[in-house]
């Protein structure tokens, strides 16, 4: 294996737009183009254009699809009607998150799975070896797709303006194929911004091409392009959880308060139920931890891994921290213990480097757009 980062098909590209570039997941992303902090408010306020293509693509087709995906996944994928997509995770058999994922069903036998760059071959050799059993193919595509994404209120106009595809028809979590700009793609209506946006799947060859009309399409609303640290803060400010933060091999679903994305009522068994059926009796009774927010009082940023406590003892862990630059102060998710978990806590502070910074616990998400 080298030890080469891999370049998306928009590698050059970011390259003449200056853009500060950092190995992710063995990926040669873009950071940041300019202001982390304009590229955050061009995505709430106007839009912002993403390369995503280091996500992983997996594609799995066959016969028996649905039942497969249906034992590999907690989610009820038979039950995704084609067109649509589904947010759900592969657990391990003790119930542990191996990846958080969505799926889009393309056709009857054929469904695409969307993996975090960091698991995608952890999740092609579960997946892989699942698929011994039935009568289904798992493809890695990760090398057939570039992954380009345009996020914010302006991003249904900009994107109307290079398609015909009936955009007021494709709701949230739903996916068609389509032609934009005159190159064919699979249009999604997801993001990870909390805003309105859409994911263009798109042949490599076609990316450049593709992220040039989309620019030019923006000019005149303020579309920017963005880096992957905008994106941080504005999945953190919207509440969404992020793979080896929020989630873990450690901790089930239900430890991360997202035990609605385990369907028990599915038919048949699938891995994990066992343990994921504990895990719920478990998080109804006496949960041990509860994913919260955390809004400072004071400028200090916390960071993932920092102490959260009360009356001078440990309480819990912040998982992800940064500035919010919605909300003006610093913020944080953080998994603390249920007796300190009640939205309005006060009493709770962040050990920033020997000193308990003050913070106050507040439901997620942070940040909702105005619908």
């Amino acid at each position: 294996m080298s030890n080469e980062p891999r370049l998306t098909a928009l590698d050059a590209l970011h390259r003449s737009l200056g853009a500060t570039m950092t190995d992710f997941a063995g990926w040669d992303m873009p950071l940041r183009y300019g202001s982390e902090r304009d590229e955050h408010n061009a995505v709430r306020t106007r839009a912002g254009l993403f390369d995503l293509s280091h996500m992983g693509e997996i594609t799995v087709s066959g016969p028996e699809a649905a039942e497969f995906l249906n034992w590999a996944l907690v989610g009820d994928l038979a039950a995704v009607k084609v067109g649509r997509a589904r947010y759900t995770m592969i657990c391990v058999e003790d119930g542990g998150i191996l990846d958080d994922l969505i799926v889009y069903r393309l056709a009857d036998a054929e469904y695409m799975i969307v993996s975090n760059a960091s698991n995608a071959q952890n999740v092609l050799n579960e997946l892989s070896n699942l698929a011994e059993e039935f009568e289904v193919e798992v493809r890695d595509d990760r090398d057939a797709y570039a992954l380009i994404a345009v996020q914010g209120p302006e991003s249904p106009g900009i994107l109307k303006s290079v398609t015909d595809a009936d955009l007021d028809g494709l709701k949230y979590y739903a996916g068609l194929p389509g032609t934009v700009a005159g190159v064919p793609a699979l249009i999604a209506r997801t993001g990870y911004t909390g805003e309105d946006g859409f994911e263009l799947f798109v042949k490599p060859e076609h990316a450049v091409a593709l992220w040039q009309a989309l620019t030019e399409a923006g000019a005149d609303v303020g579309l920017v392009p963005c880096g992957l640290s905008c994106r941080d803060t504005l999945r953190l400010e919207a509440g969404m959880p992020l793979y080896g933060h929020e989630l873990s091999l450690s901790l089930t679903p239900f430890d991360a308060g997202l035990g609605r994305v385990v369907k028990f009522d599915k038919d048949g068994p699938f891995v994990g139920r066992a343990a994921l059926e504990a895990a719920a009796e478990r998080a109804a009774s006496h949960p041990p931890r509860v994913l919260v927010g955390l809004i400072a009082e004071g400028r200090r940023v916390p960071r993932a891994g920092y102490a959260v406590v009360a009356d001078g003892q440990v309480i819990g862990e912040v998982t992800s921290g940064a500035p919010s630059p919605t909300l003006g102060k610093p913020i944080a998710m953080a998994y603390v213990d249920a007796a300190h978990a009640a939205p309005g806590t006060t009493g709770v502070g962040v050990d920033i480097r020997g000193s308990h910074e003050p913070y106050e616990v507040v439901a997620l998400p942070f940040y909702k757009r105005q619908k």
